[in-house]
C-alpha cells in the first residue's frame, strides 16, 4: 500500500543533552521498517524531477521503488551506477535544496526523505558485503592521475577505474579523503564510513599515494611528461583559509576553521591521548554562518567549552548553512549572535585572546549575491567575552599547483578556469570541485569529478 502521509519518517537521533559532549554520530539512521515505509511515499513520477536536480544523476525513483520492495542490494546497485560515495552523500549532501526540493510530494507536504533512504541503502550494503565481493574491471591499457582525494577526486577516480583505467590518486596529507576526513566532523560523517568507501575504490584498482604534494614532490608537468599518464584531473580543493584582516588576528587562540577542524577531525585532538595540541577554551566565538561555522562551533562545544557563539553579520534568514545543521546547533546550546560583525580581537599581555570588539549591523539593499547588504548600526559597539576565536568565513584554492604548472589559467581569486567538461587551458589536464569553484558542497564536487571523468575518457580514446 502507498504511504500518503504528508510527513517524512523522522530520523532517530541522539538526544541533544547527550550528543553535545560526545563525537558519536548524531543521526542514527532508519531501521529497515522505517526505510520501507518512507520509500512507499514515493509516487515514482514518470518525468523524475528529482533526478534532474541531482548533480550525479542518480535514478532516484528506481532505487526507492526497490527499497519499497525490500530489495536493498538492488537499490544499492542502482545508486552505485552513478555515485562512488553513497554512504557519504546520504549524510552530508544538501538534499533539501537539490533532489528533495523537486519532489512532487513536497508540494502539499514534506518531500520523500531521499537522503535518508540513500544513507540506509549504503549502510545496509556495507554491512552485508565485503571487499572480496568487489570485481575489478578489465584493464584498458591507459593510465590517468588524480590530484587530491576529496569528493571530486574520488568520484573521478571511481568512474575511470570502472572503465578499466589504471588510476593513481595523489593525496598531500597522510590519509586519503580530503575534506571528508579533515573538514567534516565525526558526529556528522564517521571516518570509518569514508574509509569504507575509499577501500572499495582501492579494491576496484585505484592506487592511492599519500604524503604527495603535487607542485612540490612532483609537478603536473612531470606527471604528464615523465609519469606516463594520458591525462590528469586536479581536484585539490580549496584549503587556503581567509581572514578578515582586522587587528588581533595573529593572537594566540585565533584559529582558521581549517586548522581547528583538521586538528579535531583528522588528528583527533578530542582524544585524551592525542599528540595534537588544541586550546581548552571556555568561551568560543565562531565568525561565519556556513556549514563550516556550524561544524566548528559544535566541535568546540564537544571539546568542553562553557559557551559557544556563532557571530554572523546578517540575519538568520540569510544563514548559508543547512537548516538541519542550524537546528542541531541550537539544540546543542550554540548561541547565535546575528547581525553582529567583529572589528577587533582583543588580547592580554600574553598575547592571548581576551574578548572581541563587535558592532551591531542592520540590513540594507541587496548586494551582488542577492542578499541584503549589512551596514553598521550607529553607536552599537560592544565587547563579546571570549578566549578563542575561529574564523569560518571561507577558503580559496591553494596557489601551489597554479604556480608550478605551465600554461594553467586561473581566475584572479585563484580558481582554475575550465570549460563545461572540466578541461583546463592545458591539453589533457582537467579540474573540478572546490579548486575550480571555491568552497562548495560535496555533491557539486562529485558532479564535477563525474563530468571530467567522462570527458577524459572521450579525450583519451580519441587520441
Amino acid at each position: 500500500m502507498p504511504n500518503m502521509s504528508l510527513k517524512k519518517n523522522p530520523m532517530p537521533s541522539q538526544e541533544p543533552s547527550v550528543r553535545r559532549r560526545n563525537f558519536d554520530e548524531v543521526a542514527l539512521g532508519y531501521t529497515a521498517e522505517q526505510a520501507v515505509d518512507e520509500a512507499k511515499r514515493c509516487l515514482n513520477c514518470k518525468n523524475k524531477p528529482c533526478v534532474g536536480a541531482c548533480p550525479v544523476q542518480i535514478d532516484i525513483p528506481a532505487f526507492i521503488q526497490l527499497v519499497a520492495r525490500e530489495d536493498f542490494e538492488g537499490a544499492y546497485q542502482v545508486i552505485a551506477r552513478s555515485s562512488s560515495l553513497p554512504a557519504v552523500c546520504g549524510r552530508v549532501c544538501p538534499q533539501e535544496s537539490q533532489c528533495e526540493s523537486k519532489c512532487v510530494r513536497g508540494i502539499k507536504g514534506e518531500p520523500v526523505a531521499i537522503g535518508r533512504l540513500e544513507r540506509f541503502v549504503a549502510d545496509w550494503h556495507n554491512a552485508h558485503s565485503s571487499l572480496a565481493d568487489v570485481m575489478k574491471p578489465a584493464p584498458n591499457g591507459y593510465k590517468v592521475a588524480i590530484v587530491g582525494s576529496g569528493p571530486s577526486g574520488l568520484t573521478c577516480a571511481g568512474d575511470l577505474v570502472k572503465k578499466g583505467y589504471d588510476v593513481t590518486l595523489y593525496e598531500a596529507l597522510h590519509l586519503a579523503g580530503g575534506v571528508l576526513v579533515y573538514g567534516i566532523p565525526e558526529f556528522r560523517l564517521p571516518k570509518a564510513i569514508v574509509q569504507q568507501e575509499i577501500d572499495t575504490l582501492k579494491a576496484l584498482g585505484v592506487h592511492i599515494e599519500t604524503n604527495m604534494v603535487i607542485g612540490k614532490v612532483l609537478s603536473v608537468d612531470e606527471l604528464l611528461e615523465e609519469g606516463g599518464f594520458e591525462a590528469v584531473f586536479i581536484g585539490s580543493g580549496a584549503g587556503l583559509p581567509r581572514f578578515m584582516n582586522i587587528p588581533g588576528e595573529n593572537l594566540k587562540g585565533v584559529y582558521s576553521a581549517n586548522e581547528f577542524l583538521t586538528r579535531v577531525n583528522l588528528m583527533k585532538a578530542y582524544r585524551s591521548d592525542s599528540a595534537t595540541p588544541i586550546q581548552n577554551a571556555r568561551r568560543v566565538a565562531v565568525v561565519g554562518g556556513g556549514n563550516v561555522a556550524m561544524d566548528a562551533a559544535r566541535c568546540a562545544m564537544r571539546l568542553g567549552a562553557d559557551e559557544v557563539s556563532i557571530v554572523y553579520r546578517r540575519s538568520e534568514k540569510e544563514l548559508p548553512a543547512r537548516a538541519e545543521e542550524v537546528e542541531h546547533a541550537k539544540e546543542e546550546g550554540i548561541q547565535f549572535r546575528l547581525l553582529t560583525n567583529p572589528v577587533e580581537i582583543l588580547g592580554d599581555d600574553d598575547r592571548c585572546v581576551n574578548g572581541m570588539r563587535c558592532v551591531e549591523m542592520e540590513l540594507g539593499e541587496p548586494d551582488a549575491s542577492g542578499r541584503r547588504r549589512p551596514v553598521v548600526k550607529e553607536d552599537s559597539e560592544f565587547v563579546l567575552e571570549c578566549d578563542c576565536v575561529i574564523m569560518a568565513i571561507g577558503t580559496s584554492p591553494n596557489p601551489l599547483i597554479k604556480s608550478t604548472t605551465d600554461g594553467l589559467e586561473t581566475e584572479r581569486w585563484g580558481g582554475i578556469i575550465v570549460d563545461e567538461n572540466g578541461l583546463t587551458s592545458r591539453v589533457g589536464v582537467y579540474a573540478g570541485g572546490d579548486a575550480v569553484t571555491g568552497a562548495a558542497t560535496v555533491i557539486l564536487a562529485m558532479g564535477a569529478g563525474k563530468t571530467a571523468a567522462a570527458a577524459m575518457d572521450e579525450y583519451i580514446r580519441a587520441k
